[in-house]
């Protein structure tokens, strides 16, 4: 990485050597003397409300994306090193110790790149001791670069970045179990019952008959129905389940800070001194 693509990597996402997406590139950190960028942060935490930062040697660029060497709980656990203010070089040492890089006296492994340690001897310089965000790093440089007496800061203010994430909020089940109904059905049987019927002899139903008396014995068979029960298993019905996705609104609160400007005088000073209070604008 140069310092050509510093605004390229202030729009990209960063992702770790897992391929596991990490947070939004927030700032670039450059060197002082050759401008080339050393160190970059990248948004962690929920809805990136922390920024850690992490060396750019052994970081690649593809498109839109920053792929950095390290997995993103190695860079969640890096020292705790406020980002809106200026490194330091024992914050720097620091940090390049926990990434396990070489800093010898102000130097890291693989590069003669002088870290300034004391303040610069000519004008255009004597405010850049330490790294401040890229974009008003480049603004201190075009600053100096000019021969006017123009004079500007940058404001800066924080946005909210919004987003979802997808979490598991339970299970669904279907259970299959046996219960017993107790079922009473009528069922509708015959029998055979015995009916005697007398029927007189004459001459013409008279019948051969040997006219001897004695005894004699018809035996007849009764016949009835009774109930016969079986049970069989029938499908009645498929249960399944399905789901559905329904989507509805949460709100979201945090608080935002963001800079104001305001232009004080020589002129304001005295007018303060004299009347005890700061003229309205």
């Amino acid at each position: 990485m140069t310092t050509f693509d510093v605004n390229a990597i202030l729009s990209s996402t960063a992702y770790g050597s897992d391929g596991d997406k990490i947070g939004k590139v927030e700032q670039v950190f450059l060197d002082d003397n050759s401008g080339e960028p050393t160190f970059l942060t990248v948004n962690t935490g929920l809805f990136g409300a922390k920024e850690n930062f992490v060396p750019v040697k052994g970081a690649r660029q593809d498109g839109d994306r920053v792929v950095l060497p390290y997995t993103k709980d190695v860079i969640k656990d890096a020292p705790k090193i406020d980002a809106d203010q200026h490194l330091s070089p024992a914050e720097e040492e620091e940090l390049y110790r926990y990434y396990e890089l070489n800093y010898d006296d102000g130097r890291t492994a693989g590069t003669d790149r002088d870290r300034a340690t004391a303040a610069a001897g000519t004008a255009g310089v004597a405010g850049a001791a330490d790294r401040d965000r890229a974009a008003v790093a480049q603004d201190r440089r075009d600053v100096a670069a000019t021969a006017d007496d123009e004079a500007s800061v940058v404001r800066h203010e924080e946005r909210l970045n919004v987003g979802t994430q997808e979490r598991e909020a339970g299970h669904a089940r279907l259970r299959k179990y046996v219960v017993t109904d107790h079922e009473t059905v009528d069922v509708p049987v015959e029998r055979e019952e015995v009916t005697v019927e007398r029927t007189p002899i004459n001459d013409t139903n008279a019948r051969v008959d040997n006219g001897t008396i004695g005894e004699e014995e018809v035996d007849v068979t009764l016949y009835e129905e009774r109930p016969v029960v079986q049970k069989e298993a029938v499908a009645v019905e498929e249960v399944r389940l399905n789901k559905q996705t329904v989507q509805e609104t949460q709100r979201v609160e945090a608080d935002v800070r963001k800079e104001q400007v305001d232009v004080e005088t020589d002129v304001d000073r005295g007018n303060l001194g004299r009347d005890g209070e700061a003229p309205r604008r």
